[in-house]
């Protein structure tokens, strides 16, 4: 193995130029002499990535519960994906640990005057679990959410400690409905009980906060009109540095750097092909930035190739991802169903009704395995990134048709660096907030300090087997 000294090269080496920073994956030069044939990674935190995905699910519907349409009949080891809204997750069932039948007590009404605001309170909810306060003023209060407590005390070591992105259009000023300021529905991250966060949607601006693209907003203009990739302006020093590496790491780099310059070339198909419609008016997503695909699979299918590509050169640790808004009324015709979702959402607690929801919900989950594909192919060590990794799917709300926050969706995903076994459902007892759970995700990230988190009573047992 060639080295670029007899030191290692420092974890959190960059290759900057004209603007443009490009952190470095893990390579074996990175590891102290004598130690490349172990692989060994040092040791690292485990990457948190929390989705929302809306408005429930059709599986928590009663008759939909019957169906198993989305949590299996059995909880332990020996369950069937097959009838439920999670199906495509099968391939990667070794990585999966579904947690079914707990509330979301804290997004319910607890006044006559919230009554009917469920859907501007349930976003804030999801990942503070706290009963946000009924205003349209600025005086907003919640709760601090768990990704930004774990980036708070894990994220200060990267160059970005968290970032938040989202899928629909956000609009957070003044208010929205039954007395609620649009921040509520708008963000599911909380820096503090006071401090929502902004989330992304252009896939343009995530890539250029991720890459450090510097320089005014008009060199960063013409950038774009030239076509020229980052990579041009970092490629000298680049060269030279893969001149010092070993083979394995080269190739390491040279994989790393395609898939940097593919996601670019990608958000740049996608910025032409809007500006060739006539006008952001002219296009299905009405007066979306020219970086947003108007399909939703190509939208998040390039969201998390960013968020990949972030974890392979460690630059954040920590995403949440809002992949919905309550009252969308987006249609996902590759669903299956050509109801617009909020429609189709309340479905009338009929048996046709909800069948064509869980359409949607499969749709939605299908778009998962992509992403788990990208976290295995990126090796890092002795293991590849899933190992490292936990994400976090679920919704505050239940029944969608009754806006009921009880037996709401939830799941997660990866080994979470060894302390998340996979392939288990746990169901909890009845009347078991969602919290439990969510406190259990703190204790695994390594939180262990946190004795509380919302309405948590306890944490949930995530190695249960029954």
């Amino acid at each position: 193995m060639k080295f670029l000294s007899e030191k290692p090269l420092p974890r959190r080496t960059f290759v900057r130029g004209m603007g443009a920073t490009v952190a470095l994956p893990f390579l074996d030069a990175m590891l102290p002499v004598g130690l490349g044939a172990w692989r060994k990674a040092p040791l690292d935190r485990t990457r948190f990535v929390a989705i929302e995905m809306v408005h429930g699910a059709a599986g928590c519907n009663e008759i939909g519960s019957k169906l198993n349409l989305w949590s299996p009949a059995a909880a332990g080891r020996q369950f069937d994906l097959a009838p439920t809204a999670l199906k495509s997750l099968d391939a990667y069932r070794d990585y999966l640990t579904i947690i079914s039948n707990t509330d979301v007590r804290e997004a319910e009404p607890t006044s006559p005057k919230e009554i009917g605001g469920d859907h501007f309170r349930s976003s804030a909810v999801y990942l503070t679990q706290m009963h946000p306060k009924q205003t349209e003023g600025s005086d907003i209060h919640v709760g601090t959410s768990l990704d930004q407590m774990y980036a708070q005390k894990y994220g200060q070591d990267t160059p970005i400690p968290s970032m938040q992105l989202c899928i629909e259009n956000v609009d957070q000023a003044g208010g929205c409905a039954y007395g609620y300021a649009c921040v509520y529905t708008d963000s599911i991250s909380w820096a503090s009980p006071t401090e929502p966060l902004p989330v992304i949607r252009d896939p343009r601006v995530a890539f250029e906060k991720l890459f450090g693209v510097g320089g005014s907003s008009e060199e960063r203009a013409e950038r774009r009109r030239s076509r020229r990739s980052i990579l041009d302006f970092v490629a000298g020093e680049m060269t030279s540095l893969k001149t010092s590496l070993g083979p394995e790491d080269r190739h390491r780099m040279d994989s790393y750097l395609e898939d940097i310059r593919e996601v670019e070339r990608r958000i740049q198909r996608i910025e032409a092909r809007n500006a060739s419609t006539g006008g952001s008016e002219q296009r299905e997503l009405a007066g979306a930035p020219a970086g947003v695909p108007d399909s939703f699979e190509e939208h998040v299918k390039v969201m998390f190739d960013l968020q990949a590509l972030a974890f392979a050169a460690d630059v954040t640790r920590v995403f949440s991802f809002k992949m919905g808004r309550d009252g969308s009324s987006r249609v996902y015709a590759e669903s299956g169903s050509d109801k617009p979702f909020h429609p189709a959402s309340h479905h009338g607690g009929t048996e046709k009704g909800v069948k064509e929801f869980n359409l949607i919900n499969k749709y939605h989950v299908s778009m998962l395995p992509y992403f788990l594909d990208k976290l295995k192919a990126i090796q890092e060590g002795d293991g590849n990134m899933l190992d490292k990794t936990l994400i976090m799917y679920g919704s505050p709300m239940g029944d969608s048709n009754l806006h009921n926050h009880r037996r709401c969706p939830l799941i997660l995903l990866g080994h979470a660096n060894g302390s998340l076994a996979g392939n288990v459902h746990i169901k909890a007892p009845d009347a078991t907030p969602m919290a439990n759970a969510m406190l259990a995700v703190a204790h695994t990230l390594g939180l262990n300090d946190m004795p509380r988190l919302g309405d948590s009573t306890s944490a949930l047992n995530l190695s249960a087997h029954a």
